[in-house]
């Protein structure tokens, strides 16, 4: 089993309800197995500002599929939740579900990067991972709580 790392949010429509649905289809998919979701955090829009408020968290989980194929699995779900992908990049979303980590591999092919580009960027995506896992290690990167330090 790998240990994967999925960044959830939300900013269109109501967003706590969107998320909730989000994670049950991902906990009803036999392949996945849901371990811990982070707390939800209201958070600023990054890129582009002019749109609403994002919800936000972090969920862990195992599975034995492969990266490429726990995204196809994250894209579907969005896919059911009404997310269009034709719109501005980093635009309103309903459902964002994003790949941060699997376990301890980097993953550079089309379409795919593991752990995630931005993730070092972003405080909404590394607070709930050091809620998730204080000690976890960011492949490449190095520690969760020392990319967060930097931050601030």
């Amino acid at each position: 089993m790998h240990t994967a790392y999925i960044g959830i949010g939300s900013n269109l429509g109501e967003r706590d309800v969107t998320i909730r649905d989000a994670l049950e289809l991902l906990a009803s998919d036999p392949d996945l197995e849901i371990v811990a979701v982070s707390a939800i955090r209201e958070t600023d829009p990054v890129g582009v500002v002019d749109q609403p408020r994002f919800l936000n968290a972090a969920i862990r989980l195992t599975t034995q599929l492969a990266p490429g194929l726990l995204l196809e699995r994250l894209l579907a779900v969005e896919q059911q939740l009404g997310r269009l992908r034709d719109g501005e990049r980093y635009g309103p979303r309903t459902i964002d579900l994003d790949l941060l980590l699997y376990g301890a591999e980097i993953v550079d092919e089309p379409g795919l990067r593991v752990p995630h580009p931005r993730l070092a960027e972003r405080r909404f995506v590394l607070e709930p991972l050091a809620e998730l896992d204080p000690g976890l290690v960011v492949p490449g990167l190095g520690p969760v709580q020392a990319l967060l330090a930097k931050l601030e």
